[in-house]
């Protein structure tokens, strides 16, 4: 063996908690509130393989812990399989089919969550579409529509809520931690998931009077149905070097916008949080 040579330790690969896993029991922490989750179902990649979602997972944490809630989505059918998974263990919830890109849908959606829940006074907003890499390989067409749904559709549900929400509510955006690199390479991806923090912070701004509270969550590379799509096209996704060793669970998404909409987050707003194992800042 040469002098000065080095045995470099295994990685240590964080492991998963009761709450990564999403075994953790329910504390309360949204006890009395009625929250609509926009994006609570989830796309399929392999029915036999896939993880639970974010939105998803996100839904079934607000109802463990207290909340009744509106699970609304572009696909029903995904939307009810929430409600069920929700209804299943005891929790109080109810779909809604609405197309974001539609401000009638959006007023809807709004209107029958909180007729349905007896107020509103929380709102997540997990909405997203993919795009293609590059530019050239974008139309103006293409780009518009995925702009339609990820940054329109987002300000659509936060216009038509607004009016409705109990003083005090909390919004919760759903960016990615493409908005802070250029890692995806998909450019019209990317751009409108980092338009998503000018809105945040235009939102907080206008709730500020009534107590209205607005952030955001930048997942990272995240196990979901959505990422191995993702990573589908992409066989480098995730391969890299992430800094706890593994890729983040939806659980543990959904255990950051819980802390948003929680009262233990009442004096934060128009902040954000990337849940990525700090690969955005190391």
């Amino acid at each position: 063996m040469a002098e000065n040579s080095e045995i470099k330790p295994e990685r240590y690969v964080r492991p998963p908690s009761a709450e990564s896993l999403g075994e953790a029991p329910g504390r309360g922490r949204l006890s009395g509130r009625r929250i609509l989750i926009v994006g609570g179902g989830q796309r399929v990649f392999d029915a036999l393989t896939d993880p639970i979602g974010n939105g998803r997972a996100m839904s079934i944490l607000c109802a463990r812990e207290g909340a009744k809630v509106a699970v609304a989505d572009l696909n029903r059918s995904s939307a009810e399989q929430t409600v069920k998974r929700i209804t299943d263990e005891g929790g109080e919830a109810f779909a809604i089919a609405a197309d974001v890109t539609s401000e009638a849908d959006v007023q809807r959606m709004v209107d029958d969550a909180h007729r349905a829940l007896g107020g509103l006074d929380g709102m997540v907003l997990n909405i997203g579409t993919f795009g293609k890499v590059g530019l050239d390989a974008v139309s103006p067409e293409e780009w518009n529509r995925i702009y339609d749904v990820n940054v329109r559709g987002p300000m659509l549900c936060s216009r038509a809520a607004l009016p409705k929400f109990d003083n005090g509510g909390a919004i919760v955006f759903i960016s990615s931690i493409a908005a802070l690199k250029a890692g995806s390479q998909m450019a019209v991806y990317d751009s409108s998931k980092a338009a998503l923090g000018g809105l945040m912070r235009n939102i907080a701004h206008l709730g500020a009077r009534r107590g209205i509270r607005a952030n955001l969550v930048y997942p990272g590379l995240v196990d979901t149905p959505n990422g191995r799509e993702a990573g589908a096209g992409r066989p480098s996704r995730g391969k890299g070097h992430v800094p706890f060793g593994r890729q983040a669970t939806a659980w543990e998404i959904a255990y950051a916008v819980l802390f948003f909409l929680s009262d233990e987050s009442v004096y934060v707003t128009a902040q954000t949080l990337a849940v990525d194992s700090g690969l955005s800042g190391m």
